[in-house]
């Protein structure tokens, strides 16, 4: 049976190993959680590829050791040429472009959120960039082995991929897919961590790196231009945060969708269903996710252009009212448009009592796939998430786009504190609602919570079908009993990508620690 990883010095989850020894190695020479972040961000940069990079953004919630919870989004934000008009003249009325250089239309964030949680805990520091980012130099100059999910994915996506300017000379070998543990070299992105961790991370926004990108994106047909680049800025936000029966939830402003992941939680609590793993507990979190996600598709956007704060949404009255619509015994009937989404979560705590939980992303594996063979950064295609039709939505420079990110924290009445997240799109709020009832509401141990099989309603990762697909190692009988209620269930694999990559951290009052990372990715749980 498997349990949680424990221990008192320092706790790290991430979905490659090689990004949770980076962390952990932080932790163990007395690094802050925030440092060890860093190193493990920028590592799993290099060695999971596929799922994220420098090239896109990133969120941060960073509990500090006196209590404090504080966000950061490091969302970068539309080009200043980049409106449904300039989309128009190249050919895209319909749709905004996932793949290339019109693909390439936010600026990158991710960079801007690390120097931002360094300078939140700037007295505290007990590293510098050249050592936090060691450990991704040396993988990206000596080459990483090869996951079986990269090469699996790399050969999935290909076709959509292999003409995009700089991918094929940086992602394949000798102009094939690199096998399950192949050696690969990105000697360029090294040289760019080595600048970096040199002149500092805003050299990436308004420096010679930023000038190169602004010129190669431009090159390519990208409205991203060098003053793009100079206005951004991470901000340090409130969390969005909701009372419940375990305590205070919190998680990501909008544009994210964390919003619809403290939603579901609030109305499962209020349909106090008393024992999990049975038909009242998935199907609960079910409804509960279709009642979030209908709100969420109409009104959720850039917070400046939404009609309300997101924090309205989860007044107790409002709650209570939408708690009320949820069936207990049947499916509401479940057309919508899905999102996709590719990323990793990780987390960490240290022996200070700072806890973390972290999300980098570049929207679809490989993002716009458009790479800079200077510098071997590709960048994010996050802009696809922009509608050219009018509403919440709406492409407008300067603006930015709806994310299915969101790092998720919970401060519990018992006084632990869990960080949790997932990758995933449409799934990361499912994901989490599962791990953190399972584990919070039901007692299962934290690795089992993650273990245990998942669910996803609708799409992501380029699933075609909008149905309730379970990990087929449910009980028989739970599936029929989804069936009969009205459920259109479809079986997957056992341990699917398709229901995500999870992680959690937990900081108990007395100092002790627990981790847990998911079988389905190339992870670790690490505790000293």
């Amino acid at each position: 049976m498997l349990h949680a990883a424990l221990g008192f010095e320092g706790a790290f989850s991430a979905p490659h190993r090689a990004a949770a020894l980076a962390g952990r190695d932080i932790l163990r020479q007395g690094g802050t959680a925030m440092e060890a972040m860093v190193a493990a961000a920028a590592t799993i940069a290099v060695v999971y590829p596929h799922m994220n990079g420098i090239g896109g953004d990133g969120f941060w919630l960073i509990r500090r050791y006196d209590g404090s919870v504080t966000g950061i989004s490091a969302c970068g934000q539309a080009a200043g040429l980049a409106t449904p008009e300039w989309y128009a003249e190249r050919g895209h009325t319909n749709a905004m472009p996932t793949r290339g250089g019109h693909a390439a239309l936010t600026v990158p964030g991710t960079l801007g959120g690390w120097a931002t949680a360094l300078d939140l805990v700037e007295a505290d520091l007990r590293f510098g960039l050249n050592e936090l980012l060691d450990a991704a130099i040396s993988y990206a100059r000596d080459g990483i082995a090869v996951t079986g999910n990269q090469s699996v994915c790399t050969a999935d996506k290909l076709a959509g991929l292999k003409d995009v300017p700089g991918f094929a000379e940086t992602f394949l070998v000798d102009g094939k897919v690199p096998r399950a543990g192949e050696r690969l070299k990105q000697r360029a992105l090294g040289r760019t961590l080595k600048l970096i961790a040199t002149e500092g991370i805003e050299s990436f926004y308004s420096g010679e790196l930023a000038a190169t990108h602004a010129a190669f994106l431009e090159d390519h047909g990208s409205p991203l231009r060098y003053e793009d680049f100079t206005a951004y800025a991470a901000r340090e936000v409130e969390p969005l945060k909701v009372g419940t029966s375990h305590g205070v939830l919190m998680n990501m402003i909008p544009p994210t969708q964390g919003i619809a992941s403290l939603m579901i939680l609030a109305l499962f609590d209020r349909l106090a269903v008393e024992q999990g793993e049975g038909f009242d507990h998935i199907h609960g979190l079910i409804e509960a996710t279709k009642q979030a996600f209908i709100l969420r598709n109409a009104g959720l956007g850039d917070p400046d252009f939404m009609a309300e704060p997101a924090q309205n949404w989860l007044d107790g009255e409002r709650l209570d009212a939408l708690a009320a619509k949820i069936d207990g015994s049947r499916a509401l009937a479940w057309p919508y448009d899905p999102a996709e989404g590719d990323t990793i979560w990780m987390g960490a705590a240290d022996r200070y009592g700072n806890v973390v939980s972290f999300i980098q992303s570049v929207y679809w594996e490989f993002g716009s796939g458009l790479t800079c063979p200077e510098t071997g950064v590709y960048f994010q295609n996050r802009g696809a998430g922009f509608s050219l039709k009018p509403g919440p939505n709406l492409l407008a420079p300067g603006k930015r786009p709806f994310h299915t990110l969101n790092p998720a924290m919970a401060l519990l009445r018992d006084g632990r504190v869990m960080a949790y997240g997932t990758m995933g799109g449409e799934g990361q709020p499912q994901t989490q609602s599962a791990v953190f009832t399972r584990h919070i509401a039901y007692g299962m141990d934290l690795q089992q919570a993650i273990t245990a099989p998942r669910w996803l309603l609708g799409r992501t990762w380029g699933e075609e079908t909008t149905t309730l697909k379970l990990e087929d190692r449910f009980d028989p009988a739970l599936v029929q009993a989804l069936q009969d209620a009205g459920h259109d269930v479809e079986m997957i694999a056992p341990f699917s990508d398709t229901a995500g990559h999870a992680g959690a951290v937990v900081l108990h009052p007395g100092g002790l620690m627990e981790a847990a990372a998911d079988p389905r990715a190339d992870g670790a749980a690490i505790v000293d």
